[in-house]
């Protein structure tokens, strides 16, 4: 093994120092830091680009690369990638260049969207979050280009933008407005103004089909070939479902086409693509919950050398820019969250009596829907931790971890418990969580602190709403109450509240509990084994980093800590507060003992 990773990483310094030759000049500051490590790696340290070497990593190389103590010597390895054909290059063509510097020189504003986050420790770059709007003022350069933020100006790289679709949006959208402006004026600029947007969803849909394309033959196909390094359950877990999203997205994209006017762009129907395909989009919601599980598998790898340069390997062959792979994963969550935005912006352009108008609309509410859930979602992932926090503070757990059935509380408050036929009551702290509702007791000294009491199958629930009565055999009246009926165990609770109002509020939250349960079951969402142990370990690590588990005892009999003066204080006042106390008697602590529980 020492032998493979000496020799992958002598190739990959042998395949860098082939890409290195005579810079070609540009018209570019000199830079007098080095690159982050953001940045793609084909420009110099002097700002230039680098010129795109014939002599490139070829298809197979990977495999060689992997077994090269199996298959070969170094030095006939590197005389098979000498001899290849294949050139590694940036996608795309200078017409694009062209057309923004021509736009840049006759004074327009060219705005750019920026799809990654690019950090920076150049003075000289440009660092922005993914989202963000930048102003282009230079793209004479193909790979780098000049913009504006709000906090500067500087270099960054064009493959992490998209250009900003209605360049001259806020002029034409104010004639489109204004009253003085001609019918046909307004209809033509409208129309216009539909065709940029389609155009947009549409390239941004090509370029994301081939994202997608590039994750499942670039990485999980040759992730498959090796498993010795990766076994099928791992790789579940870093690339989730994007297989299936690949597949439904590929049939979706073929339906935009189908619908897309080439004569009249204004004229396409999109709208009922997106309807026709809403169904298919509920899968972003269990890609998402997933994620973050992705990200610490990823973590976790990225630590042994052998699978970072394996990676890295992968995105070489596939020839994609320079982002690492929890980058490329993050697309497809950011996409889904993308749709409400565009199609609110083909609906601010399509006229009220066009064809596509109804369907648009309604394929905005859609896609807003399924973005809310999939957030929704994600929140709840990450209240887990919260839960697991929550049961770690209780005392005398017993059974199996909150987390294995629930993921959410619902509503929690304190009830009387009246049991029968002794007529006893009980003040109880109940929590209602998702298919179970926990009940504590609080400690009779120390308030904040609850011991663990029971549980009740809330699937097997039924809630019987009750009027207040006196009862004559309990010789109690009973008000402000509702009984819970188990149908797995036969039991029965009584409980009531102390004013109507929160009685009302209980059956209202098990209304809510099981309307949650129903949108889960539809939804798929739940929590996975791997997002579970990890939350109790976050607990657990938690805990045993800050303040530690409440004690059976009551906290005045824990040994007190040696009191801390303030060294201002004068030495008469110091000397009081720092008079020994009588030690506490024991005894109130021993009596108390069986009443605790």
């Amino acid at each position: 093994m020492l032998r493979f990773l000496h020799f992958l990483r002598g190739f990959f310094q042998f395949w860098r120092k082939m890409t290195i030759t005579s810079p070609v000049s540009w018209n570019l500051p000199r830079r007098s830091h080095p690159f982050s490590q953001s940045a793609p790696t084909r420009l110099n340290h002097l700002g230039r680009q680098e010129h795109t070497p014939d002599n490139a990593i070829p298809d197979g190389a990977l495999d060689m690369a992997i077994h090269a103590d199996k298959t070969g010597s170094e030095e006939d390895l590197y005389e098979d990638v000498h001899s290849s054909s294949h050139h590694y290059s940036h996608p795309g063509g200078g017409g694009k260049q062209l057309t923004i510097n021509e736009l840049i020189s006759d004074g327009s504003v060219v705005c750019a969207e920026a799809l990654w986050d690019h950090v920076t420790m150049d003075d000289q770059e440009l660092g922005f979050k993914a989202g963000d709007v930048i102003e282009v003022m230079d793209a004479t350069n193909r790979e780098w280009w000049w913009g504006r933020v709000a906090d500067g100006e500087g270099w960054f790289p064009a493959s992490f933008v998209r250009l900003r679709v209605n360049q001259d949006e806020p002029a034409d959208y104010a004639a489109l407005q204004a009253g003085d402006a001609g019918a046909g004026a307004q209809s033509s600029s409208r129309d216009q103004m539909r065709t940029n947007v389609i155009n947009e969803i549409l390239s941004t849909e090509r370029d994301y089909i081939k994202h997608l394309r590039d994750i499942c033959e670039g990485y999980i196909r040759q992730c498959r070939k090796r498993a010795d390094m990766f076994s099928e359950e791992q790789l579940r877990t870093i690339f989730g479902n994007i297989e299936d999203i690949y597949r439904c997205h590929k049939a979706f994209v073929k339906a935009l086409e189908q619908k897309f006017n080439r004569e009249c762009p204004h004229l396409s129907e999109l709208g009922a693509c997106f309807l026709e395909h809403q169904a298919n989009f509920q899968i972003y919601s269990e890609y998402c919950n997933n994620h973050p599980n992705a990200c610490m598998e990823l973590s976790r790898l990225s630590k042994l050398s052998k699978y970072m340069y394996f990676f890295e390997a992968c995105r070489l062959l596939q020839k994609m820019i320079d982002i690492s792979l929890d980058g490329f994963l993050l697309t497809p969550v950011q996409k889904i969250c993308k749709y409400p935005l565009q199609l609110s912006e083909l609906l601010k352009y399509t006229h009220p009596q066009h064809r596509d108008f109804k369907d648009v609309e309604a394929a905005l509410y859609a896609m807003k829907n399924v973005a809310q859930l999939i957030n929704e979602q994600k929140r709840r992932l990450e209240n887990i931790d919260r839960i697991a926090q929550w049961q770690s503070s209780i005392e005398d757990w017993e059974g199996e971890d909150l987390l294995v059935r629930s993921s959410e509380l619902i509503y929690s408050g304190e009830l009387t418990r009246v049991t029968q036929p002794q007529a006893k009551s009980q003040q109880r702290v109940f929590f209602l969580f998702d298919h179970q509702l926990i009940y504590c007791k609080k400690d009779l000294l120390r308030r904040d602190m609850l011991y663990y009491k029971g549980r009740v199958d809330v699937d097997s629930l039924e809630v019987e709403d009750l009027e207040d009565w006196k009862d004559r055999d309990l010789h109690m009246s009973i008000k402000n109450a509702f009984r819970l009926h188990c149908g797995a165990t036969g039991e029965s609770y009584l409980l009531c509240a102390r004013k109507p109002e929160q009685k009302q509020r209980w059956l209202k939250a098990f209304t809510r509990e099981r309307e949650q349960v129903r949108l889960d079951q539809e939804t798929g969402f739940s929590i996975t084994e791997l997002q579970r142990k990890q939350a109790m370990w976050n607990a657990s690590k938690l805990q045993a980093a800050g303040k530690p588990k409440a004690l059976s005892r009551p906290y005045y009999l824990m040994r007190q800590k040696p009191l801390a003066l303030p060294s201002s204080l004068p030495q008469q006042q110091a000397s009081v507060l720092a008079e020994s106390k009588r030690k506490p008697s024991t005894f109130w602590h021993s009596w108390l003992a069986p009443f605790r529980r």
